[in-house]
């Protein structure tokens, strides 16, 4: 008696038929007047059918899974090798992974690296610091997926950092890629060294203030509670410091290093926004804050002295002037996963994120 571990039936035309006899045996319908027998296959082979014809198919031979390397708080580094494609072509190949054992491409968490057999590397992001995670490479070919040896592995915990400012102000922090962010936007009203930052509150003077200045949103200081102040640029490059000692608010550089470690500016956002819709108006697109970033929507003071955007957008000031009127900053917005990229007046009242030195 055969046994048949596994029968798929790929690309059959249309009218065919198979059948499985009491003695077991397979048989296919020729298409015109009789039933022929298939030649029987090895355990763990597939069936398919390519223009109406039998043949086996075994999965892709011989994967295995690279061992982890360059492992940080949030990365890693893995891979794999296939020996032999089983006959037929691999479509697609990576490696998925998992805070569970036997992780599969059902998850979220996999990539894509390319086709065909041989070896390959591949970069696990998005990951928390201190967890152990699971690890399998995999191969799919027509018959099927196959997954390589499984590997462990836990992410380097992430340093205890007590982070606050002239006014006491404490902040999370949480470190992505090589660099170590603040996980809220800034809320102070003194510079390092404890000057006072002025408050405009008149909009009519926001737009023709030529020196450091904050403002809450529509002056109202329990909205900074949750979202932090809006700054000026002026304050931003004021030699006595907005962020505590040991940080600085990033350059545009630094912005481009975030946004390239996280798979490029089109995706990015997604990763740092919160997700949900306790902050961000609907549909807050593509939000899963991955990176622990929790950006939120905290609106922008406009330099023509109106408030805007709480609850969609958060714009934020990079260190990095365009010229001698516009300094290069990003945003987020609700409808999209993009960190986006301009320059705008110095006399915009924006968020700011430190980044440590």
């Amino acid at each position: 008696m055969l046994f048949v571990l596994n029968i798929a039936i790929v690309a059959q035309p249309v009218g065919s038929k198979i059948k499985i006899g009491n003695d077991s045996h397979i048989s296919y319908w020729n298409g015109i007047d009789s039933w022929l027998p298939v030649t029987p296959g090895l355990p763990g082979q597939n069936l398919q059918f390519t223009a109406g014809l039998p043949s086996w198919i075994p999965n892709p031979q011989g994967i295995t899974t690279n061992v982890i390397t360059s492992l940080t708080g949030t990365s890693a580094v893995s891979g794999g090798n296939i020996i032999n494609d089983g006959g037929a072509i691999i479509t697609a190949r990576g490696v998925c992974w998992s805070s569970s054992p036997n992780p599969t491409i059902a998850l979220t968490t996999k990539t894509t690296n390319g086709t065909g057999y041989g070896s390959f590397s591949a970069n696990l992001s998005g990951l928390t610091s201190g967890t152990t995670y699971f690890v399998r490479s995999y191969a799919t070919n027509s018959a099927g997926t196959s997954y390589g040896n499984e590997v462990s592995f836990s992410t380097t915990a992430s340093p205890v950092i007590v982070l606050s400012d002239y006014d006491g102000n404490v902040y999370d922090t949480v470190s992505i890629g090589t660099q170590v962010w603040m996980k809220q936007n800034l809320k102070t009203t003194h510079y390092r060294n404890g000057d006072e930052i002025p408050n405009v509150t008149v909009n009519s003077e926001w737009g023709t203030t030529l020196y450091g200045a904050y403002s809450d949103y529509n002056n109202n200081a329990v909205n900074s509670v949750t979202y932090g102040r809006l700054y000026n640029f002026y304050a931003v490059a004021d030699a006595r410091n907005l962020c505590p000692n040991g940080w600085h608010v990033p350059s545009d550089a630094d912005w481009t290093t975030l946004t390239s470690y996280l798979g490029g500016s089109t995706v990015a956002g997604g990763k740092l926004k919160e997700a949900g819709l306790s902050h961000w108006n609907a549909l807050n697109d593509g939000a899963t804050n991955e990176t622990g970033f929790t950006a939120l929507p905290a609106g922008y003071h406009a330099n023509y002295g109106t408030y805007a955007g709480i609850g969609v957008l958060n714009y934020f000031w990079s260190s990095t002037e365009y010229d001698a009127t516009y300094v290069w900053a990003r945003f987020l917005f609700n409808y999209d996963t993009n960190v986006n990229r301009s320059y705008y007046a110095k006399n915009q009242g924006y968020s700011v994120r430190c980044l440590k030195n």
